[in-house]
Formats: structure tokens, C-alpha cells, sequence
């Protein structure tokens, strides 16, 4: 299997760790602050337990997958023979920079240089580089290990070749990769969630509903279909002809709402004591790293329910 080398260790890196390693690669890890490392692959034993125990290990053991991680105190060395390297340094434009200087220069001509950015666009920050061809953004939603798609952008000058070569990487590792035609701000994923929380922080800020009420909308609502399915399927589904005929039926109510919808309201502001105040109320400040690792292993049921679905019914 390939080499994979991961460019810092905080909570998106140890993540790509798990997935490729488990995916059969041997990983090297490599973070500025050593301790940092050390601590992600102390995290990652105490992951690999909870997705061995939900079969999400592709039924290796816990002590193989976790042998495959090294952590490494040279950049160079973590490169060296690499054919993918993922960045996962902090959302800083000159930081990022100056990582991707750095990794262009010590790595090898085979390696695909990849950004888990979540905000900046690759042309910003791969421009001034001799291997700029091989470089682009490979963005998840965390952690990457149980919630597998996740968004491969090319800048203007990334390279056909690239775009292919990390689609087809992704898929072996079993990610859902959205292949974008072209970078834009906020790619595919934020620009959706985006738009969502805009519409959730108005309803509860123009006192239509509750933040319990958006979220059970969402949560026992929307996102029971989208578990499984997208918007376009979900519409294509919702009317005897299709998603023609959806259209034909349904557009004008979205119609009506839409310029109702082109007022921002400040997330930070007024609403925000409205916002912080119900869920401090449902879920004391105290609980908040509790209810992460509960959510977590609620993902790594669901996680290993859709596989077993998939299976199931040939997809």
C-alpha cells in the first residue's frame, strides 16, 4: 500500500490518520510541537477500540492499524516517499503558505499535496509554487474516519491528472470524494450548511420558533431522508414524475420565501443569548466533551448501519 504523510496532529489530522491507515497505508505523522504527536496517536488507540467493536475496521485488529501510524520528527522524513501528504495546519493564509513551500520543496515529484482548509481557496495559497500542478484541497467533515465524503477542489492551474489521481485515492480509502469543477468560497459543503444556519439563526432571532424546534426539524425531520440521500434525489422522489414535476408543483412556494431569506442576521449578536441560553439549558457547558464522544459513537452506529444497508442491497 501507498505512504501517507500527515502534516500536523490536531483533531482533523489524527482523524485522516485513522481513515488511511485503516484503508491499509502506512502513515507518518509529523507535527511542529512533538508533544502534540505523541498525543494524537495516544487519541487514536482510544478511537480504534470503539470502531473495531462497531466492525468499522474492515476487520483488521486495533494493534494493526495502529502500528501503521509513525510519528516522525522531521518534516523531510514524514515526506520522504510519500505519494499523498495532507495538510492539516491552522486556517491562517501565511501559514499555509509557508507549510506548502516547505512540502513542495522536500517532497518527492510523486506526491499529491493536499489542504484540509475548510475556508481558504487553493489558488491563495499554492500560486507561487514550482509544483502547484500537484496541489489542491482535499476538505472533510470530522472526523473523516466515520463520515466519508468529503470535497476534493482544484486551483485554476491543479492538474487533470491530480484531480483523478486523489478521486481514486479517496475511493480506496472508502471516501465519498465531491469532485468540484472549480474552486469558490465556502465549496460545496459550507456553502450548504451555510445556508441552512442562516435560515436557522433567523427563525429563532425573528421569534418563529426555538432553537429545540430547529434542531428537532433537522434532527427528526430533513435529516432522517438525507442519511441516505441528497436534496435531488429527496425531490426526484417527492412527486409521481419526478423532479421535474416537483418543480412544476413546488417551485413557487420557494419562490415566495426566497426574498424573505436575503436579510442576514449577526449569528454574534442579539440571538446569540437566545441561542446560548436554550442549549446551555438542554446541555451544561460541563457536559459539552461528554456529548461529543456520545456523538461520536452514535456515528459509528450509523456509520456501520449504512454499511451493512449498502451491503444489503448491492450499493
Amino acid at each position: 500500500m501507498a505512504k501517507v504523510a500527515i502534516v500536523g496532529s490536531g483533531f482533523i489530522g489524527r482523524a485522516w490518520a485513522i481513515s488511511f491507515a485503516r484503508a491499509g497505508h502506512d502513515v507518518r505523522m509529523w507535527d511542529q510541537a512533538p508533544a502534540a504527536a505523541s498525543g494524537a496517536r495516544d487519541y487514536i488507540a482510544g478511537v480504534l477500540g470503539d470502531l473495531a467493536a462497531n466492525d468499522l475496521l474492515r476487520g483488521q485488529a486495533v494493534d494493526t492499524v495502529l502500528g501503521r501510524i509513525i510519528i516522525v520528527e522531521e518534516l523531510g522524513e514524514a515526506l520522504a516517499d510519500a505519494v499523498h501528504v495532507q495538510e492539516n495546519t491552522p486556517e491562517n493564509l501565511e501559514v499555509k503558505r509557508d507549510v506548502f513551500s516547505r512540502i513542495d520543496a522536500l517532497s518527492g515529484p510523486q506526491a499529491v499535496i493536499a489542504s484540509s482548509t475548510s475556508a481558504l481557496l487553493p489558488s491563495r495559497f499554492t500560486d507561487h509554487l514550482e509544483g502547484r500542478h500537484r496541489c489542491l484541497v482535499v476538505h472533510p467533515i470530522n472526523p473523516p474516519y466515520l463520515i466519508p465524503a468529503a470535497e476534493v477542489v482544484p486551483a485554476p492551474w491543479t492538474s487533470a491528472e491530480t484531480v483523478e489521481r486523489t478521486r481514486a485515492f479517496l475511493v480506496e480509502a472508502g471516501h465519498a470524494p465531491l469532485v468540484m469543477k472549480r474552486e469558490v468560497d465556502g465549496f460545496i459543503m459550507n456553502r450548504l450548511q451555510g445556508a441552512l444556519l442562516e435560515e436557522a439563526f433567523r427563525l429563532v432571532a425573528d421569534g418563529y420558533a426555538s432553537v429545540e424546534d430547529v434542531d428537532t426539524g433537522l434532527r427528526d425531520g430533513l435529516a432522517l431522508r438525507w442519511s441516505f440521500m441528497g436534496p435531488f434525489e429527496t425531490v426526484d422522489l417527492n412527486a409521481p414524475g419526478g423532479v421535474r414535476d416537483y418543480v412544476e408543483r413546488y417551485q413557487a412556494i420557494y419562490s415566495n420565501i426566497f426574498p424573505q431569506m436575503l436579510r442576514r442576521v449577526d449569528w454574534a449578536g442579539e440571538v446569540m443569548e437566545t441561542v446560548e441560553a436554550e442549549r446551555r439549558k438542554r446541555l451544561p457547558r460541563e457536559e459539552l466533551g461528554e456529548r461529543q464522544v456520545w456523538r461520536d459513537r452514535r456515528l459509528m452506529a450509523l456509520a456501520a448501519h449504512k454499511k451493512k444497508s449498502d451491503q444489503e442491497f448491492g450499493q
